[in-house]
């Protein structure tokens, strides 16, 4: 957490809500505070009730419109704490809970504070295990990986690769492998051993192409003993891998597979009929659809269905899990999300780290 981080965690106003707000609302304030809750108060700043990152997730999944009002979803009996309690009651409560938040209480119910479980546990590592794929040929921003892989194409002054890890050590991880083939050297070359930032990287070869998930045959099986955290080399994302770790663990899947919403405008107007007979048109209507974000939380067991050198996409291997009688969970990504796969989206990355001045 840095400075300015600290300093924000005495600014829990931020997150105060009314309950007559909308979804759309509570995500554009849980995005850009750290505290991933909302505190649902009236007018004399009473709790009312709280919406975490977690029940968003479940209503964007519940495809729940964004104007819905707080008040229709909001937990109205959230677990709190009395303002004179101290720091090791409330981290004791949290325990017990099973909590990330917990809001502070005086004795007239007004809000009067907010702790964290990550403000509590400040500085404590995370042992699970990232795998970065970064192995691809990034064909479709030539030329611009002519020469260089595009895990080292730079978005405004760093590669996204490096942007990648820094999201993931910002969060506590610090165990990190490496997917390589089409320059490897290079992208071993620029992170070595990852020791420049306080982590490990070891990096797995592939000598020739084994498709989305055929390196994870590759991995030291003897090594993954917690669930791993897989992500594409190409994607840019605020996602929240500490919540997402927790669901993982919440929902007890083989695999967690992130998911994105991707909404479909037609730009004409549909024909809406019975049989031959014509009931309306329905002008330019949208339909939203959920797509792989290319991020995944994977039981360690899962290994042990891939062999060394196996080709394999991550598809057919998420088919082949559900064919076993394996649950396959999904986590929606609210957070902003870009993939660098196409010069369109490259130069929007850029753009967007100019105007932040990145």
């Amino acid at each position: 957490m840095d400075k300015n981080q600290k300093k924000d965690m005495n600014n829990w106003i931020k997150v105060v809500l009314k309950p007559d707000e909308t979804i759309k609302k509570a995500i554009e304030v849980i995005d850009k505070e750290i505290y991933k809750i909302i505190l649902v108060t009236n007018e004399k700043g009473v709790l009312l009730g709280t919406v975490t990152d977690g029940d968003i997730r479940r209503a964007i999944l519940a495809n729940l419109p964004m104007d819905s009002k707080l008040k229709e979803f909001m937990k109205d009996q959230p677990v709190c704490i009395d303002s004179e309690k101290n720091k090791d009651d409330i981290l004791r409560l949290m325990r017990e809970k099973d909590i990330l938040q917990v809001p502070i209480l005086d004795k007239n119910k007004k809000v009067v504070g907010l702790e964290t479980l990550n403000h509590l546990l400040e500085g404590k590592k995370i042992d699970n295990p990232v795998f970065i794929m970064a192995g691809g040929f990034g064909t479709r921003l030539a030329p611009l990986t002519d020469k260089t892989p595009k895990p080292l194409l730079k978005i405004g002054s760093k590669p996204i690769l490096e942007r990648i890890l820094l999201k993931f050590i910002d969060a506590g991880f610090h165990k990190f492998y490496i997917s390589t083939h089409f320059m490897a050297d290079k992208i071993k070359e620029y992170f070595n051993d990852g020791s420049d930032w306080n982590i490990s990287i070891k990096y797995i070869h592939e000598d020739q192409p084994l498709g989305t998930g055929g390196s994870l045959g590759l991995l030291p099986k003897s090594e993954i003993d917690l669930p791993l955290v897989m992500m594409n080399g190409d994607l840019l994302s605020e996602v929240n891998f500490v919540e997402l770790l927790r669901y993982h663990y919440e929902k007890k899947g083989m695999v967690t597979m992130c998911v994105s919403q991707y909404e479909l405008q037609i730009p004409y107007g549909v024909v809406v009929k019975d049989e031959h007979k014509f009931i309306k048109i329905d002008e330019k209507p949208s339909k939203k659809f959920f797509i792989n974000a290319g991020i995944y939380i994977l039981n360690p067991s899962l290994l042990e269905f891939i062999g060394k050198d196996q080709y394999i996409d991550m598809p057919d291997l998420l088919e082949q899990q559900i064919s076993n009688g394996k649950q396959v969970n999904l986590f929606p990504i609210h957070e902003e999300w870009m993939d660098i796969g196409h010069i369109e989206t490259f130069k929007k990355a850029q753009d967007d780290a100019h105007n932040k001045k990145e």
